[in-house]
């Protein structure tokens, strides 16, 4: 029965698909205008389309840096019954001209998947809306009212009860079972907690609750990445049919990210109602706070809970798993590199002197190598390889030269850009100090408005809006875990830095540490 409905689904896909295949099939021409479409490999129709699924299958950044060392900076591929290409660019100056100086243009974002339409209700959060209404709402509220100096500052003393909860089981681990700790499954709870706190206002110290959220959403994070992929695939009512254990998996997902967020959205309205009631100004803002006094713009209506839901679930999968990923980068670095954790030790020391306890965020500002080590993890080991994919909504030409067409998908390799040798020294190598001035000022634009050399949160008009708190909270973390313990390797065999794709790009073996309390700090 099983084999039927696939041989129908098979046809169903060929018959349906093969006119929109032989329509679309093009290769890149030459304007009249001396301008170029990008170059890259041709599709024939139907076959050419079925070759590039089986290949993009098993991973598109290896066939991308043989395609880009054939054809240039610029390489166009054809997507399987699509009539727009997709372009990826590895330079930085063309990624520059795209992102910022083309910044409107290149705003918007391709036409949702069936899944993504299903996971964000219609594209009603940030990262998948449109360059329109819903989005300039969202992110405008989100940076206003969440990630806005002031309210980052407000909260500091939940930044030191993350910072408790990771010590403590740190400190718990090594008392139980000695010196060796794995560490990101920690690093995973401390930030979690944190989050749950900023997008709820609850501190959820139940550990098992805990571990039930970072589950939930790293399953949910890693279907909409990857394991939902061939949901998309076909017509809808066929695809159910064939894929029904699919389906079944990924409702079954959804209902369980509902079932642990709603309660938390609930609890948190009749807080909200109660401070209204009590006319309570000593309330400390949470991101659901700031979602319920919207109103959907094209419908003029309050946001629904389920709606709701993927918007605060949309903050928990944009800064849970990458930052306790990129955590852990720099601290397996930090291992690998004695040097590099003794002068972290120093500038400290300088900072602070001895007898402080906790790195503040005053404190920060003043730890020039302290931001170049984690502007080099950043930079060697991006969580993401790719930025989420733009759409044009016009025709631009990059260089006077290339022409990318309007409506066409265009992504950037943030990894390859990052290990660039024609822009950095020794660029396989962790050099935090390449960053440093001779005044140990840091030199570089994260943010890629002046000019990019990394992009590790995006750049132009969609670059992550919580960089600024992403790279306060991984300055802190890192500091004051150097200042609490002394880092070691487990042997002389040292860290294993080889790369493993999941939703984001980790540690094939996660890091374990020899740590130890750090005495005279």
């Amino acid at each position: 029965m099983e084999m039927m409905w696939f041989l129908l689904f098979i046809l169903s896909l060929l018959f349906t698909l093969l006119f929109k295949s032989l329509l679309f099939s093009s290769k890149p021409s030459t304007k009249l205008d001396g301008t170029i479409l990008p170059p890259g490999p041709t599709s024939i129709p139907i076959i050419g389309n079925f070759i590039w699924l089986y290949k993009l299958a098993s991973g598109i950044e290896p066939i991308l840096v043989d395609l880009h060392a054939k054809y240039g900076p610029v390489v166009s591929l054809p997507i399987p019954f699509s009539p727009h290409p997709a372009i990826f660019i590895n330079d930085h100056s063309l990624a520059h001209q795209t992102l910022v100086q083309n910044g409107a243009v290149c705003a918007d974002r391709p036409p949702p998947q069936p899944i993504t339409k299903l996971i964000t209700n219609n594209n009603r959060v940030i990262f998948s809306s449109g360059y329109g209404p819903t989005w300039r709402l969202l992110r405008r509220n989100l940076m206003s009212e969440v990630l806005n100096p002031s309210r980052l500052k407000s909260y500091a003393s939940s930044r030191k009860w993350a910072l408790d909860i990771l010590t403590n089981r740190l400190d718990q681990s090594v008392s139980s079972n000695g010196p060796v700790v794995e560490v990101l499954e920690h690093f995973r709870i401390s930030i979690t907690s944190l989050f749950v706190y900023m997008t709820f206002g609850v501190k959820v110290e139940d550990e098992a609750k805990m571990k039930e959220i970072i589950d939930v959403q790293r399953r949910f994070i890693f279907g909409l990445v990857r394991g939902f992929q061939t949901l998309n695939l076909g017509p809808r009512w066929l695809n159910k049919i064939l894929f029904r254990k699919g389906w079944n998996q990924f409702y079954e997902i959804r209902k369980q990210q509902k079932d642990i967020l709603l309660p938390f959205i609930k609890a948190r309205k009749k807080v909200k109602q109660e401070r209204v009631d009590e006319n309570n100004d000593d309330f400390m803002i949470a991101y659901v706070d700031t979602l319920m006094d919207l109103e959907d713009p094209l419908e003029n209506r309050a946001f629904n809970e389920g709606e709701l839901v993927d918007q605060c679930s949309e903050v928990l999968n944009s800064g849970t798993d990458t930052m306790s990923v990129t955590l852990q980068w720099t601290m397996a670095n930090v291992v690998k590199y004695p040097r590099v954790q003794n002068r972290l030790v120093e500038e400290i020391t300088e900072v602070v002197g001895v007898g402080n306890e906790e790195m503040k965020q005053e404190d920060l500002q003043k730890m020039h190598y302290l931001k170049a080590v984690v502007m080099e993890a950043l930079r060697l080991h991006p969580p993401g390889h790719f930025v989420v994919p733009h759409s044009l909504t016009e025709d631009i030409v990059l260089d006077g030269r290339y022409m990318l067409p309007k409506n066409c998908t265009v992504n950037f390799m943030v990894a390859e850009m990052g290990r660039d040798p024609s822009v950095w020294d020794e660029p396989t190598e962790f050099k935090p100090e390449r960053f440093l001035s001779d005044g140990d000022n840091v030199q570089c634009d994260i943010t890629g408005s002046k000019e990019i050399k990394m992009i590790p949160f995006g750049a132009g008009r969609r670059i992550c809006p919580g960089w600024g708190l992403s790279m306060l909270l991984l300055e802190y973390l890192v500091a004051n875990l150097i200042w609490k313990y002394e880092w070691k390797a487990v042997n002389e065999v040292g860290v294993d830095l080889t790369e493993k794709q999941e939703a984001t790009w980790v540690m094939k073996n996660p890091l374990q540490a020899h740590i130890s309390p750090r005495l005279n700090k």
